[in-house]
């Protein structure tokens, strides 16, 4: 704006983060938080979370250790392993945290062969199981860039890219020895690297060259008698899992940018996910991008340092439908029209569907989405949720833990919680008994705070952040339900929590109007003795409440 702002925008189109605080309407193509949530050691804590939870649904993201933190964990672990298992023989690649294009990336075969000389307390590390057998096409590794537009986060919508980029390493495959190791054209299919190769071939063709179609591969798979449509189920599976598990933490960043009921923005953002496909077709995660290229020429060079850019058809044919699609989802005009026509019975009607394979290819591949408006193409962008919320819905429990982690933050504009906060956590959904008092809870906070504040995430506030947070509870509800499965130990508690919560704000509200209280009868919990009042009204969160029902499992231990 070099004359300043004088009328409000639609939509704002940020560069690289979300970064402006003076707007209080419209759309920005950013989320706040984003760009903290997608760096390799948060995402994979976050990932890691949604394993201890959900093991066999999120087996796709490698096994990760963060460093220096855990590089102790990291040398015992394998050593156990190879201990275990003579015949594994691992290679690990190690990610800065907040490297790319392909930035500070390396091979290693031993645990030792950790660079720690080097700045790894000021700048840290993912290391992840390297996976040695890839798909390859024509002897060559290859990954897949797709494109996910997160257009909500609440309520949860997004869209999938029905196509994507392939970008091929330039020489050929080999597994991993000592000899190949640092031959980054062979392993690292980044396309920042792979460009200065000698072996890079640009071409016009959409399934040739070094950068190709994801169509096109997938038009060669299935020419060979792949299942596709298995490919692309397994791969939106792959997307909604992982958004799932980055919900929380975007919540907590939006609230503290744009809390609720002060005037701001709606957000949405174009993610870039790299994808994988192992030799045996399963889709492994290597990371997420919140600000993935949308250049569509490449530059040239004519002579010695004299460079020009060319136009990139594959570039073009991709990235254009993304954009195009997605200023057409988030068109404010649009949005207005179809607000006036839409109908409950018609809305209901397109959530919860089934998830099978072949009905989910058909909608990404052969049907439109929309009819063409104005004689545009069809759109290039298929929701995937809510459409398919029935099939992931289970999934959302870090979300909901986030949801009460918010509400006693107290002060607005915050991202940890305070002690305070946490004491009135524990006090208004009655988690503390006999058996776990006040103080078992202040030591609790100062214990788990202690250790994630040494680690060194977020100093810029003091207290006790989301992922903190989330150890804590999962300590609490393995204490108050034992013998069961972790997820159900956390579903159990999360139920009762918000039927507490529930329960106070009937009894507030009732207060406020001046209306006696009722008293409905009682519910005991045989061995925690405590009696709950079935609240008259749904707690205000996404899911149905089974509190009611809730039993101490602790009975049942032989």
């Amino acid at each position: 704006f070099p004359f300043g702002r004088r009328l409000p925008c639609d939509i704002y189109w940020h560069g690289v983060s979300f970064h402006d605080n003076d707007i209080f309407s419209g759309q920005v193509n950013k989320f706040p938080g984003m760009t903290e949530m997608v760096r390799k050691i948060t995402l994979s804590r976050a990932v890691r979370i949604m394993q201890d939870l959900f093991p066999e649904e999120y087996n796709f993201y490698p096994r990760s250790w963060i460093l220096p933190e855990e590089f102790t964990n990291f040398l015992t672990e394998v050593r156990l392993m190879k201990e275990t298992n003579p015949s594994w023989k691992p290679t690990f690649i190690v990610k800065p945290d907040g490297g790319c294009q392909g930035d500070g990336i390396y091979l290693i075969k031993e645990p030792s062969d950790v660079r720690l000389m080097g700045n790894l307390q000021s700048r840290p590390a993912v290391v992840q199981e390297y996976i040695c057998k890839p798909l390859l096409i024509d002897k060559l590794k290859f990954d897949i860039r797709l494109y996910v537009l997160l257009k909500s986060l609440e309520p949860l919508e997004v869209y999938v890219a029905k196509d994507g980029l392939s970008r091929f390493c330039t020489e050929p495959y080999q597994e991993p020895t000592l000899k190949n190791l640092h031959q980054v054209f062979m392993h690292l299919t980044n396309y920042s690297l792979n460009i200065h190769s000698g072996n890079f071939v640009h071409s016009d063709s959409s399934n040739t060259g070094s950068k190709r179609t994801f169509s096109s591969i997938l038009y060669r798979l299935s020419s060979k008698g792949v299942d596709i449509k298995k490919v692309w189920s397994d791969i939106i599976a792959l997307v909604i899992k992982t958004v799932i598990a980055m919900i929380p933490e975007l919540k907590v960043y939006y609230q503290s940018d744009i809390p609720a009921g002060k005037p701001g923005p709606s957000c949405f953002q174009i993610l870039g996910f790299d994808i994988l496909l192992m030799k045996n077709l399963k889709p492994i995660l290597l990371e997420v991008n919140a600000n993935p290229s949308m250049r569509i020429e490449h530059e040239k060079e004519l002579s010695p340092g004299v460079f020009e850019c060319v136009p990139s058809p594959v570039d073009e044919e991709v990235k254009v439908a993304v954009i195009r699609d997605t200023l057409r989802l988030v068109d404010p005009q649009k949005k207005r029209k179809e607000d006036k026509r839409s109908q409950p019975v018609e809305l209901a009607s397109q959530e919860n569907k089934d998830f099978p394979e072949e009905e989910l290819v058909d909608k990404l591949e052969l049907e439109p989405s929309t009819a063409p408006e104005n004689n545009l193409p069809t759109m290039c962008l298929k929701q995937v949720f809510p459409k398919y919320s029935k099939q992931f819905n289970y999934l959302r429990l870090v979300e909901r833990i986030a949801v009460l982690f918010i509400r006693f933050l107290g002060i607005r504009g915050t991202t940890k919680l305070g002690p305070t906060g946490f004491r009135t956590f524990v006090r208004n959904c009655k988690i503390s008994n006999s058996s776990f008092s006040m103080a078992a809870a202040d030591i609790l906070y100062i214990d788990i705070s202690r250790k994630w504040n040494s680690l060194g995430v977020d100093q810029r506030e003091s207290g006790m952040g989301l992922q903190a947070f989330v150890e804590a509870f999962f300590f609490l509800a393995q204490r108050r339900y034992i013998s069961l499965s972790l997820h159900e130990q956390v579903e159990l508690l999360i139920d009762f929590c918000e039927y507490n919560l529930a329960a106070l704000d009937e009894k507030r509200m009732a207060c406020s109007r001046g209306v006696p209280e009722r008293r409905p009868a009682l519910v005991t919990c045989q061995q925690d003795r405590l009696h709950l009042r079935p609240s008259s009204r749904t707690p205000s969160l996404n899911h149905n409440p089974i509190a009611h029902k809730l039993v101490d499992y602790r009975s049942s231990q032989p």
